[in-house]
C-alpha cells in the first residue's frame, strides 16, 4: 500500500515546473525566444527547463526567498518575500518592467509564470509606498478573502499586473507558460495576471497553463488505481466550515483513498501564530476525527511551504488530537502543536505551485 505521503510527492511531480515546461515546450515547440522572464514560486524549475531548450536566451528569474537553487548559471536571480511583499519585491517588478522594456520591435519573449508571482515583484502606482501594500496585503491574508480578492485588490494597486507589465512591450510576440495555482486556471488570476497580455495589443500572444490542481490529482489516482474512491477539487471555503464538512464525508466513505484539491482560507485573530492554512486543517480535522482507528488525512500545499514556515502541511490520524489542541486552533498557531506529535510534512521547496491536496485513507 503506497504511503500518503509518496502519492502527495506523485501529484506534485506530475507538475513540477521543470518537467511541466519541458512537456509544454516539446509538444507545442516555439521559435526560440529573445529573453526569457520566469516569476514566482516555481520559476526557478521552469526557467531550468526552458535554459536546457533555449540556453542563449537572457534570463531573468524572480523568486521566493530560498527557491533559487539550481538555477541556470547564466540566469540574473532576484528572491523576494511571500505572502507579503518586501523591498525586494519592488526591485523585482523594476527589473522585470525593463526587461520587457528593452524587448526591441520583432523580438519574442517568453513568460513563464507560477503562483506567489503577486507578492514577488511589483511596480506600485505613483501614490502608494510599500508599508501600503504590505499593510493592505496582511489585512487581506487575515480577513480569510480567498486568492481571487487578494489579487483583486494586487491589481488595483499595481502597474505590472493585469496586463499592465506587457503593455510595455513592443516586439513581435509574447509566448506565457503558467502553472496554476486558482481556481479556474484564469491566466488573468494567476500572479494577478502579471503573464496575461493587455486588450488592444499589437504583439501575438500565445498562452497555455502547463500544469493544474487536476493534473496532480489525477496523477495520484493513477498511481493508486482502484484504491481511488473520490476524487474533486472542492477546498474553496474557511477550514473552519471545510474541516467538520470533510470529516463527515469521510465517516461516511467507503473505504478507499479520497483526493481533494484547492485552497481553503482562513481567518485569522489579531496576533496569530505560526502556521498555515493547511496547518490549521489539519488540526482541525484531528480533532474532528478523534478517535476513529481507520482513518489517516494528509493536507499540505504542493509549493511545499505552508504559510510562513517550514512545512508543506500535515498528517493526521484519529491519535492525533488531544484537548491541548483547542488552544492552538483559537490562537491559530498550528506549527508548534503539530510539530511536537511529529505530524508535520516538510518536503522543501517543490519546484510547483498548483494550490493544496488532500488526501485521506480510509480502511
Amino acid at each position: 500500500m503506497t504511503r500518503l505521503t509518496d502519492l502527495w510527492q506523485i501529484g506534485v511531480d506530475a507538475v513540477g515546473g521543470d518537467t511541466s515546461v519541458r512537456q509544454s515546450l516539446r509538444a507545442h515547440p516555439i521559435t526560440p525566444p529573445d529573453r526569457i522572464i520566469a516569476v514566482g514560486k516555481a520559476a526557478t524549475a521552469m526557467a531550468r527547463a526552458a535554459a536546457s531548450l533555449f540556453p542563449d536566451a537572457p534570463m531573468l528569474i524572480v523568486t521566493k526567498d530560498g527557491h533559487a537553487d539550481g538555477a541556470p548559471a547564466h540566469a540574473r536571480v532576484i528572491e523576494a518575500a511571500h505572502p507579503v511583499p518586501n523591498a525586494a519585491s519592488l526591485k523585482a517588478g523594476a527589473v522585470m518592467l525593463e526587461a520587457v522594456q528593452d524587448c526591441g520591435p520583432g523580438t519574442h519573449l517568453l513568460m513563464l509564470v507560477s503562483g506567489g508571482a503577486s507578492a514577488l515583484a511589483e511596480v506600485l502606482e505613483d501614490d502608494l509606498t510599500l508599508d501600503d501594500l504590505a499593510q493592505r496585503t496582511q489585512a487581506k491574508l487575515a480577513s480569510g478573502a480567498d486568492i481571487h480578492q487578494i489579487n483583486a485588490m494586487r491589481r488595483g494597486l499595481s502597474r505590472i499586473k493585469g496586463g499592465k507589465l506587457l503593455e510595455a512591450f513592443r516586439g513581435a510576440k509574447v509566448t506565457t507558460l503558467a502553472i496554476s495555482d486558482v481556481e479556474g486556471d484564469s491566466l488573468g488570476v494567476i500572479g494577478s495576471g502579471i503573464g496575461d497580455a493587455p486588450e488592444g495589443r499589437a504583439f501575438a500572444h500565445d498562452a497555455r497553463i502547463v500544469a493544474s490542481n487536476a493534473i496532480a490529482r489525477a496523477a495520484i489516482a493513477q498511481a493508486a488505481q482502484a484504491d481511488v474512491r473520490s476524487n474533486a477539487e472542492t477546498l474553496y471555503e474557511d477550514v473552519a466550515t471545510l474541516a467538520p464538512r470533510i470529516a463527515a464525508e469521510l465517516k461516511a466513505a467507503p473505504d478507499g483513498l479520497h483526493v481533494l484539491g484547492g485552497e481553503p482560507t482562513v481567518i485569522l485573530p489579531e496576533n496569530p501564530g505560526l502556521g498555515g492554512r493547511n496547518m490549521m486543517l489539519a488540526l482541525r480535522l484531528a480533532r474532528e476525527i478523534a478517535g476513529v482507528d481507520d482513518l489517516q488525512i494528509l493536507v499540505a500545499g504542493t509549493d511545499g511551504s505552508d504559510g510562513p514556515t517550514d512545512a508543506a502541511g500535515a498528517i493526521v490520524d484519529g491519535k492525533t488530537w488531544d484537548s491541548s489542541g483547542q488552544a492552538a486552533i483559537e490562537s491559530a498557531a498550528p506549527y508548534d502543536w503539530l510539530a511536537a506529535r511529529g505530524a508535520l510534512l516538510k518536503p522543501g521547496p517543490t519546484g510547483t505551485n498548483v494550490m493544496d491536496l488532500l488526501i485521506a485513507r480510509k480502511g
